[in-house]
C-alpha cells in the first residue's frame, strides 16, 4: 500500500487572510488523504527546511503586494537558492495561491512568480484545473474560480475587511486545489512506483 503523499504549504500571510487560504488548501488536502504541513516562511530554522526538503509537493502561498507576492516571501524564496544549487526540489510537485484587496490586484504576477520559483527549482507544477466561474450571466460570485484564475487559486477582499470575511468561494477555491494537488501527486508517485518496479 502507498505511503500518503507529503505536502507542505509554505506561505507568508501579513493580515491573516492568506492564513484563511492556507489552512483552506490544508483542508483540502488532508480531504485527500494526504499529509499535510504548515510551513510559516517568515523565519525559516532547520526543522522547516526538513519540512519542504522532505514533502512530496508544496504549495506556495503569499498575499500580492504592490504587483508581486510579499517581501517577506521573496525573502524566503532568495534564500532557497543553495537548495536551488542542488536541485534539492527537483521532481516535487508545486502549487500556489494568493490573495489581494483589488479584484484584478495583479494577482497574476503573484501566482506567475511561485510557478517561475517552481520552475528553477525543477518542480513539476499543478493548475488549478477548474474552467472560471462568473464569467456569465446565469453565474454568481459564488461560483468556484470566481475571478477565473488558472495558475492556481486566487482570492480577493476590500483591505479594511477582517480575515474571518474571506468570500467562502474564495476558500472553497483554495480547498479544490489543495485536494487537486494532493490527487496529482498520489498519482505521480504511484506512476513513479510502479515504474521503479517494472
Amino acid at each position: 500500500m502507498h505511503k500518503p503523499p507529503r505536502i507542505a504549504v509554505a506561505y507568508h500571510s501579513g493580515r491573516g487572510h492568506t492564513e484563511v487560504l492556507a489552512q483552506a488548501v490544508r483542508t483540502g488536502a488532508q480531504a485527500a488523504g494526504a499529509e499535510t504541513t504548515m510551513v510559516i516562511v517568515d523565519a525559516m530554522d532547520d526543522a522547516k527546511w526538513e519540512i519542504l526538503d522532505t514533502a512530496d509537493a508544496i504549495v506556495f502561498g503569499a498575499p500580492t503586494y504592490m504587483g508581486s507576492a510579499s517581501g517577506k516571501f521573496h525573502a524566503f524564496a532568495e534564500s532557497t537558492n543553495k537548495r536551488w544549487a542542488r536541485q534539492a526540489w527537483k521532481d516535487k510537485l508545486g502549487s500556489g495561491f494568493t490573495i489581494s484587496a483589488c479584484k484584478a490586484g495583479d494577482k497574476d504576477s503573484s501566482l506567475g512568480y511561485f510557478a517561475t520559483l517552481g520552475a528553477q527549482h525543477g518542480m513539476i507544477w499543478v493548475s488549478l484545473g477548474l474552467l472560471p466561474g462568473w464569467h456569465l450571466s446565469h453565474e454568481s460570485e459564488n461560483d468556484l474560480n470566481r475571478l477565473g484564475y488558472f495558475n492556481g487559486a486566487a482570492a480577493t477582499l476590500p483591505g479594511d475587511l477582517p480575515p474571518d470575511a474571506v468570500h467562502k468561494a474564495d476558500i472553497a477555491t483554495a480547498e479544490h486545489l489543495g485536494r487537486r494537488v494532493a490527487e496529482q501527486t498520489a498519482a505521480f508517485l504511484a506512476g513513479r512506483a510502479a515504474l521503479t518496479h517494472r
